[in-house]
């Protein structure tokens, strides 16, 4: 694709690194701004120098996409048409009231309330759109009342950086304090009598690094520190049991963990070491009277099993096996009622929910037919119940909210989501392929398509990865894809190694030293797809965001005919620089993912080979649109820029190369709603626009 204009070009200056003796070269280091700290929390302190490079690259996106702007508006349209606008969450039931959220129409932010438990009229506790006027961006963070149900302790973040203030407000006059705590992490924790609020600060490199006890009415700064984590490789958070008896301090890395106890009856208490932390177990509680329930992998238990140990001595030595491990069925999730437990569990790629019955260990489980599907478990908030609540969706059909009695297997629908504009589902075909991979594995992909789509080989492709973390992308609902799908597109995500897909090996065979089999693997599923007649290399644009955009990097690298486009959002492309830098919110804690290149020569010369800014080669890349956000704390804004930048010098294509910086947001983008779905319809564009469909 002919550019007409030319594109900014940032200056290069050379800085020498040097790591292990081995000398490299950054021409675009200077886009890193050294006082990165305060742009998080005032962005009007960013470098002219980079601020100016970043506004030429926006204006020149703006000019490149000013051809697609009424394409973009009619895709604003027909997503926003499949959204009820006045939608409104099935209430939760707890103690004498129900609380749930919903958006009015024309809203950007949810609407937080509730009402008397078995109806009745609603009271409005928190008011998105309201809290929200005169920002550029507003996101609330957690929102939760307390045990007696007079307060509601809040949280909202307006730069985009995740640095989020927390406020008290009486729930019955929905006014706040006349205080707020700065710096948290996100909401807050009630204890038992509501007298205290446990919240977790971040430090001045946006680490959760110390626990704080707050006594409602008093001034912040007398709150007590309840634990602070010294180990800058951890991350914390703070939460509650299903039954409320017990404040969790969690304390994680992407592969070991750690949990502390306080009694929710007793909040001055020191805090209980359940198992001390040793590298590679990772474990989460739930509790019942004197008795925890633990989700671990100890004892080899790959997959995960649960066992049980008493509450007054939870060492490890006491663990005792209540669902024993199972290989290939990976435990997501457990919780504890006072008469059951659940458990959400996969097998096959496919999720269940298993129910059992404490008095007998008697167990049965939900599944579904379709070929895929997803199935998300909601806690709620009341232990002494006989119901559960569960969603589930396909790429077909459109999510559906049930109540489940445990005791009657009675299965109630107690929402279903609307889709405005009309959608029916007999239209779509959604299909399960297994694409082989070079050393003998298989890579799922799940597919959705119109059923006149032709499967010749010449439709577009969207196709979605990610692959990291152990995080699963489920095969839901997604009326957003639709707006490609019934344009003639096929729509398809690559359940890569790195995800739990199938299991915990395949997250492990696509981490730290194994990480390339994600990318070969992504490769893989693009290869099977033309070879099974749904696209051609050269109609497939490839998408994925954060460390899905580093996917995207390497892939742009490794196999750049093989991909018509790359959307790369929030892209982590510059990962051998950020492991170098231990000063970064979230460098230590991924070293267990990614490798210490620090320490570890063998991992520095590993990221080195795969890292995608330190990859760029004179070669002929597809189109790529990177987009970026100014005060993302998880993958910097200079990442993006520095990628682009390397690109635009050493790339030998004229294909069309963009860089879009969120001046006013961070690594999710947009925070209204509506303003998201104007994001979602530019790369859309990006995508027809690129397979010459827009």
């Amino acid at each position: 694709m002919k550019q007409d204009a030319l594109p900014p070009r940032a200056a290069a200056r050379p800085l020498t690194l040097e790591t292990h003796g081995i000398t490299r070269q950054d021409d675009f280091a200077w886009l890193r701004a050294d006082n990165w700290q305060e742009v998080m929390k005032d962005p009007s302190v960013l470098d002219a120098d980079i601020r100016s490079y970043l506004e030429a690259e926006n204006a020149y996106h703006e000019a490149q996409m000013a051809p697609t702007k009424a394409l973009q508006e009619k895709l604003f349209a027909e997503m926003r048409g499949r959204i009820k606008e006045d939608d409104s969450s099935v209430p939760a039931p707890d103690g004498p009231f129900a609380y749930g959220l919903k958006y009015e129409t024309g809203g950007q932010q949810p609407v937080f309330f509730r009402t008397p438990r078995d109806g009745g009229a609603e009271t409005v506790l928190l008011h998105g759109d309201k809290e929200a006027e005169g920002t550029a961006y507003f996101r609330i963070g957690g929102v939760s009342q307390s045990t007696d149900h007079k307060l509601i302790a809040w949280a909202y973040d307006d730069k985009g950086s995740e640095y989020y203030s927390l406020k008290l407000r009486d729930a019955q006059s929905a006014k706040d304090f006349d205080y707020a705590i700065e710096d948290t992490g996100g909401g807050g924790v009630f204890s038992e009598d509501s007298r205290y609020v446990f919240y977790v600060r971040l430090d001045a490199n946006h680490r959760p690094s110390k626990l704080f006890r707050h006594e409602v009415g008093s001034d912040p700064a007398s709150d007590v520190l309840v634990y602070e984590e010294k180990d800058a490789g951890f991350f914390m958070g703070v939460g509650k049991t299903q039954s409320g008896d017990t404040i969790v301090i969690d304390i994680h890395d992407h592969e070991t963990s750690e949990v502390w106890m306080i009694p929710a009856t007793d909040p001055t208490a020191e805090p209980v070491l359940v198992a001390e932390r040793e590298t590679g177990i990772e474990y989460s509680i739930d509790d019942h009277g004197d008795t925890l329930y633990i989700l671990t992998n100890a004892g080899g238990a790959e997959d995960f099993k649960i066992v049980t140990a008493p509450k007054g001595n939870p060492g490890r030595e006491n663990w005792s096996d209540l669902v024993p491990h199972k290989a290939g069925c990976l435990i997501l999730s457990h919780c504890v009622y006072k008469s059951f437990m659940t458990r959400l569990e996969r097998e096959d790629g496919l999720p269940r929910i298993v129910i059992r019955r404490l008095a007998d260990n008697i167990e049965h489980s939900i599944a579904f037919d379709e070929e895929a599907y997803s199935l998300g478990l909601g806690g709620g908030y009341e232990f002494d119940t006989s119901t559960i609540r569960f969603t589930y969706s396909s790429m077909t059909t459109p999510s559906q909210t049930f109540d489940y009695n445990v005791e009657t297997r009675e299965r109630v629908l107690r929402k279903e989501q609307e889709v405005p504009s009309g959608h029916d589902a007999d239209d779509y075909v959604t299909r399960r392929l297994m694409a082989p991979a070079a050393d003998g594995e298989t890579v799922p992909v799940s597919v959705l398509y119109r059923k006149d789509t032709r499967l010749d080989g010449s439709a577009p492709l969207l196709l979605y990865g990610y692959g990291s973390y152990g995080i699963t992308i489920p095969a839901s609902f997604n009326t957003n894809c639709l707006s490609l799908v019934d344009r003639g597109f096929v729509y398809a995500i690559a359940h890569i190694r790195g995800g739990k897909d199938k299991g915990f090996h395949w997250y492990k065979d696509g981490r730290r030293e194994n990480k390339k089999n994600t990318f070969s693997d992504f490769i893989a599923a693009a290869d099977h797809l033309v070879a099974e007649n749904f696209t051609s290399h050269d109609r497939i644009v490839a998408q994925g965001g954060s460390a899905g955009g580093m996917l995207m990097g390497a892939i742009a690298n490794l196999a750049p005919e093989k991909f018509g486009g790359i959307i790369a959002e929030v892209p982590f492309v510059d990962v051998l620089s950020t492991m170098l830098d231990d000063t970064l919110p979230l460098t230590p804690p991924e070293w267990p993912e990614w490798g210490n290149p620090i320490t570890d020569k063998a991992a520095y010369d590993y990221i080195a080979s795969y890292s995608p800014y330190d990859n760029v080669e004179a070669k002929d890349y597809p189109a790529i649109l990177a987009v970026g956000g100014l005060t993302d704390p998880r993958v910097t804004y200079w990442e993006p820029a520095k990628w682009v930048a390397k690109l635009r010098a050493t790339g030998t294509g004229d294909k069309l190369l963009m860089l879009k910086t969120n001046m006013e947001a961070g690594h999710g983008g947009a925070s209204g709603r509506f303003d998201r779905l104007k994001e979602v319809a530019e790369t859309q564009a990006f995508a027809l626009l690129v397979t010459d469909k827009a």
